[in-house]
């Protein structure tokens, strides 16, 4: 459930009470550099955006080749070649050095559970500090508290679009009906949450269903602004928001109160409490720690513990621990790249990641060498943990990953490492 042993490491002698014992608070990151805040980050956008669209566009209109170069010195000033790589820097040293691997682990879990598509350039600036301060610090509580703020956060509500949402009956809606403009919400982030965040598509929910847990999300948004265009924190605007009931898996959900915002935490709260939720994710959870082939008695612990404790992850986590020693051996699982890769390094001892010395930075130049090397070794073996095709993030199953080219790029990166530990004489 970690990264395996290196070769000082000593052997727990009891492995369950070792492995409890990492999964009950939130262990600090391993990083003696800086670590940038999701605050800093959203600036950094909001400089890289609004200074191509209001400042060098206009500057540099009709020279083409003069805005490219504007445009390229704003991504070294801003970040946007390097915040990518430092996350991932950062993400490897908490992995390999953390004194509470196996949380590392659920760590990566529920990292791509909560999965943020390649899009928009998120992945160039907030990605990696969503995964630090939205989705870690809300792991050792109860999953409803997660989910409530992985779906009210910025990275999230971009993602999955949800500013523009404008209930067609809302204030917002109807000035816009007036001027001859369309209203109507976007249904992505009501559809991931119920589908891949939550119940999944097993507890039966409907078309309308999407639609009127649209209307109860219509109004959490990142207001527009002259100076920060997108970029700024979320906000619940009730003028967006559409009036009235909405019911959600056949609940009637009503205003409580002055403001309408209280429907979606309402709505969580009944999600997660859901008996489908607890099947899913504990499913998700068994199948990434030990099998493919999950089975009805693997999952029943785990999801006994959801049951009892109204989803507390630690409870959850520590039924899961068993279920995974009491299987180890008899099942085997084809791991992911990055989590294979990380192993790797553990085993070998290799000189991974580069250290924060490496990774500083005069955002003045193009990032090469070790501040680029993160990044591009993540893409050689076609796993880059910011950047899923999908928003159900990469896929879990050995199906998945068990093919020709995927293998032989694994196999680069396992000679390209070998290569930088062991030098090889030469020929």
């Amino acid at each position: 459930m970690g990264f395996g042993l290196g070769p000082d490491d000593t052997v727990p002698e009891d492995p369950v009470a070792w492995a409890d014992a990492q999964v009950e608070t939130v262990p600090p990151l391993v990083w003696d550099g800086d670590i940038p805040t999701a605050e800093h980050l959203l600036d950094e956008r909001a400089k890289f955006v609004y200074t191509d669209r209001r400042v060098i566009r206009k500057k540099f209109k009709g020279d083409r080749k003069a805005y490219r170069e504007a445009k390229t010195r704003l991504r070294w000033e801003t970040g946007q070649k390097y915040y990518e790589s430092l996350d991932i820097a950062i993400r490897h040293n908490t992995a390999l050095h953390s004194e509470a691997p196996v949380f590392e682990r659920l760590w990566l879990f529920w990292h791509n559970h909560f999965a943020i598509a390649e899009k928009d350039l998120l992945a160039s600036w907030n990605t990696g500090a969503y995964t630090r301060e939205i989705i870690r610090p809300n792991m050792c509580g109860s999953f409803t508290d997660m989910v409530k703020a992985v779906t009210t956060s910025w990275t999230m509500i971009h993602h999955l679009d949800n500013s523009e949402s404008v209930g067609p009956n809302s204030k917002r809606g109807m000035r816009r009906r007036q001027r001859g403009k369309p209203a109507t919400v976007n249904e992505n982030h009501a559809r991931e949450l119920l589908e891949l965040h939550t119940v999944s598509p097993a507890a039966g929910y409907t078309q309308q269903d999407v639609v009127s847990l649209s209307y109860v999300m219509a109004g959490w948004e990142h207001r527009w602004s002259k100076k920060r265009e997108e970029c700024n924190p979320v906000r619940f605007t009730a003028e967006n928001h559409e009036p009235g009931n909405h019911v959600v898996l056949g609940k009637t959900y009503k205003q409580r109160g002055l403001s309408p915002k209280s429907k979606l935490i309402d709505v969580i709260e009944d999600l997660c409490a859901h008996p489908m939720c607890a099947e899913f994710i504990s499913t998700k959870l068994v199948r990434h720690f030990v099998s493919d082939d999950v089975t009805p008695e693997m999952v029943a612990p785990v999801i006994s513990a959801w049951q009892e404790t109204n989803g507390y992850l630690p409870a959850v986590y520590k039924a899961l621990i068993r279920v995974v020693y009491a299987h180890t051996g008899t099942h085997r699982k084809f791991l992911n790249p990055e989590v294979w890769f990380l192993q790797s390094v553990k085993l070998g001892t290799a000189p991974w990641p580069p250290t924060p010395a490496e990774m500083t930075y005069d955002f003045k130049n193009k990032p090469r060498g070790h501040l680029n090397r993160p990044r591009s070794l993540m893409w050689e073996m076609g796993h880059h943990p910011y950047r899923p095709a999908q928003p159900n993030g990469w896929p879990d199953t050995e199906a998945e990953w068990l093919s020709p080219e995927l293998l032989i790029r694994r196999l680069a990166a396992a000679k390209r490492m070998a290569e930088k530990t062991l030098p090889l004489p030469p020929l």
